[in-house]
């Protein structure tokens, strides 16, 4: 298995363990085949992001014990799909990206560039 790479072409980051993020719920923004949702940007929510994915019927502020999801609030970080992400990018609204983290395969749905000028940097 070859490892992950991020967006900048160097090894992938961890995105977050608190809440467990990613499509393996291991923290970082790893895909595969089952992945059909490409779960692979590393974004900082905001409460715009939060109401605009809502709206768009994947509601991600609310728990769901069920799927031991805690329910997300602004700040958090959290492994996107990349489209969504996109979409968001075109209605004004995309949550900042932690570039570090977010899996080269975002590449095949979101620019470079546009990822960069929404780059938050992280404390160590």
């Amino acid at each position: 298995m070859t490892e992950a790479k991020n967006v900048l072409g160097t090894k992938l980051e961890l995105c977050c363990t608190s809440p467990m993020t990613g499509y393996y719920r291991d923290g970082f923004c790893n895909t595969g085949g089952q992945d059909f949702g490409m779960h692979v940007v590393c974004a900082q929510v905001t409460e715009e992001f939060l109401e605009y994915t809502k709206s768009q019927g994947n509601d991600l502020s609310t728990p769901a014990p069920g799927f031991n999801f805690p329910g997300l609030k602004p700040g958090d970080c959290w492994c996107l799909c990349a489209a969504r992400w996109q979409e968001a990018l075109e209605a004004g609204i995309a949550p900042p990206v932690v570039l570090e983290a977010t899996h080269s395969r975002a590449l095949e749905a979101c620019n470079l560039e546009d990822l960069q000028k929404h780059r938050v940097i992280r404390n160590s």
